[in-house]
């Protein structure tokens, strides 16, 4: 009788302690819903978001500007070709040497493949000083170190990208599932031979996605790289926004909104082909 009393109580005990658990985990979670929503609130307030005035005179100068790019005026269109293939080739340069340099850096800038913890540090600390500068200022940067011309354009998309892909890169070998590389450590391969056999298998597929995804990134920014000296289509883009011409600017618009689809297909046929 007395056990039953005991085990009844202790049950109670665990119950209560279940419920006040879950209410502090409730309340927990609607504070911070509640300070995120402030977050954006404020964010949204602070950016001019809820200047209404200022908003209903912004959207119908938004409608002319609009107006006056109809009809495109595609009549410069063979002009065109030979700066969208400087884009193309820009895009497809600057992946190549993000993944060529992301590679070594990502090895060093996971926990489970770095040396030491102060080589993974100095890794970590590479990757977020070239992903924090935006690929426009390294344009900018290039295009007075090197002069005007694809060069400057592939070196800021190349570096930039480097930053993300590489932290990308690190994160999916941190993934890498460890009875492999166990395994492979067990059998005396060296740290080479454990990367080679028991990591690279497992992210190969990882790699790939991420190499095809910034290829795409890489050539809606490779547009915007002509704005500052850099070559492309986005030269083009830039020489008809300043002589006004809006007609031109939409057919161009309409250019690379094209390039970019078709990018997109390719891109994921590529992914399913590596899958």
């Amino acid at each position: 009788m007395d056990a039953a009393v005991t085990d009844t109580g202790s049950s109670r005990e665990r119950s209560e302690k279940l419920l006040a658990a879950e209410r502090r985990g409730r309340h927990t979670l609607m504070f911070q819903v509640a300070l995120v929503t402030f977050v954006i609130l404020a964010s949204l307030w602070a950016s001019g978001m809820f200047d209404w005035a200022r908003l209903a005179e912004g959207i119908p100068a938004i409608g002319v500007v609009g107006s006056e790019m109809i009809p495109p005026d595609f009549t410069r269109w063979q002009h065109w070709i030979g700066p969208m293939i400087d884009t193309i080739a820009m895009s497809v340069a600057g992946t190549t040497l993000a993944v060529v340099f992301s590679i070594p850096i990502a090895f060093l800038a996971a926990k489970n493949t770095a040396p030491n913890r102060f080589v993974y540090t100095c890794a970590r600390m590479v990757l977020n000083a070239l992903r924090s500068i935006p690929e426009l200022i390294m344009g900018i940067i290039f295009v007075a170190a090197v002069g005007f011309g694809m060069l400057p354009g592939v070196l800021a998309l190349g570096l930039h990208s480097v930053g993300m892909v590489g932290k990308f890169f690190a994160e999916s070998i941190e993934h890498a599932h460890p009875a492999p590389i166990e395994a492979a450590q067990a059998a005396g391969a060296s740290p080479l031979q454990v990367i080679a056999h028991g990591v690279v298998p497992q992210v190969f597929t990882q790699f790939a996605d991420v190499t095809m995804y910034r290829w795409e990134y890489n050539f809606r920014a490779s547009t915007v790289m002509g704005m500052v000296g850099a070559g492309g289509i986005g030269t083009e883009l830039v020489g008809s926004l300043r002589l006004l011409d809006y007609p031109q600017v939409a057919a161009i618009l309409i250019v690379i909104l094209v390039a970019v689809s078709i990018v997109d297909g390719l891109s994921g046929i590529l992914r399913r082909r590596f899958q």
